[in-house]
C-alpha cells in the first residue's frame, strides 16, 4: 500500500527565487523527481529483496576467497560484481517507466511543467542513489581487510570507481528497456538481455574473424572494467561508459517521444 501511494505522487513544480535561471528551475525539477523515485525505493519490498540478493553473493564471492586462501585483496569481488549487476540493475529500473505507462501515470505526469528529459533524469539519478547506496554498504569489506593487514587501496578505489561507472551504464540500459514495455517482468527480461550481450560480447573473439576482434573487444563491458580492477582509470574506459549512458539515455527519450 505503501508503495503504491508514493508511486502515485506526481511531481509538484518546485519554488524557485524571482529571476531565477531556466537551468536552475530545470535541475530543481530534476532534484524533485530523483527524491521521490528515491523515496519510492525504500518503500518497496523490491529494493530490500535486491539489496539482501546482491550482499548475500557479493559476500560470499569476497568471504570464500578470504577464509580460503587468506588474501587480503578485493579481486574475487570486482571480478564477480559484473555479472551480479547485470541482474541487479534491471530489478531496480524495470517498474520505473513500465509501470508509469501500464497505468498511464506517465502521461498525466507530462501535463505538468516539467520535460521528460528532467523526468528521465531524474529516474536514472534515483536509481544511481539507491545502487550509490549498496556500494556504499560493501565498503563493510575493505574497511574489515584493512584492519587485519595491510591493503593496497588503490585497486581497492579505482575498483569501486569503475563499479559505480559499470552499474550506471546497466541502469541506464535498465531505464531504456522499461521504456519499451508495459510488463515489468518483460522489461528485466529485456534489460538483463542487453546487458548480457555486452558482457559476452569479448568473450568468443577466438571464434572471430581478426578484422572483428578490435571492434567486439571494445563493445565488451568487462575489457573496459579491467583497467580499473588493476588499478587504472584510462579516458578511454571512462569514455566508453559514458557514451553508453548518453545513448542509452537518447534512446529512451525517442522511445518515449514516440508513444506521444
Amino acid at each position: 500500500m505503501l508503495q503504491t501511494q508514493a508511486e502515485s505522487q506526481t511531481v509538484q513544480p518546485v519554488s524557485t527565487p524571482p529571476g531565477a535561471s531556466s537551468w536552475a528551475v530545470g535541475w530543481n525539477r530534476v532534484q524533485t523527481q530523483a527524491r521521490k523515485e528515491l523515496y519510492s525505493y525504500f518503500y518497496s519490498p523490491i529494493a530490500y529483496v535486491v539489496l539482501v540478493i546482491y550482499l548475500a553473493f557479493a559476500g560470499w564471492f569476497f568471504f570464500s576467497r578470504f577464509f580460503l586462501f587468506g588474501e587480503l585483496e578485493m579481486r574475487a569481488f570486482f571480478e564477480m560484481s559484473p555479472m551480479l549487476l547485470m541482474f541487479l540493475a534491471p530489478a531496480v529500473t524495470m517498474r520505473l517507466l513500465s509501470e508509469e505507462i501500464n497505468t498511464g501515470s506517465f502521461e498525466m505526469l507530462m501535463t505538468l511543467p516539467i520535460t521528460a528529459t528532467q523526468v528521465l533524469l531524474g529516474k536514472l539519478l534515483a536509481a544511481v542513489g539507491f545502487f550509490a547506496v549498496l556500494l556504499g554498504i560493501t565498503l563493510f569489506y575493505p574497511l574489515t581487510l584493512s584492519t587485519l593487514g595491510r591493503l593496497d587501496w588503490g585497486p581497492v578505489i579505482t575498483g569501486y570507481v569503475g563499479l559505480f561507472f559499470l552499474g550506471t551504464t546497466y541502469l541506464a540500459i535498465g531505464l531504456f528497456s522499461s521504456a519499451l514495455t508495459r510488463n515489468q517482468i518483460v522489461a528485466f527480461i529485456l534489460g538483463f538481455a542487453i546487458n548480457f550481450c555486452l558482457f559476452l560480447s569479448d568473450k568468443f573473439l577466438a571464434f572471430l574473424p581478426a578484422s572483428l576482434i578490435g571492434f567486439f573487444e571494445y563493445v565488451g563491458v568487462e575489457y573496459h572494467f579491467q583497467g580499473f580492477m588493476r588499478g587504472l582509470i584510462d579516458s578511454k574506459d571512462v569514455v566508453y561508459f559514458a557514451s553508453l549512458v548518453v545513448v542509452a539515455f537518447y534512446a529512451t527519450r525517442l522511445v518515449l517521444e514516440r508513444r506521444k
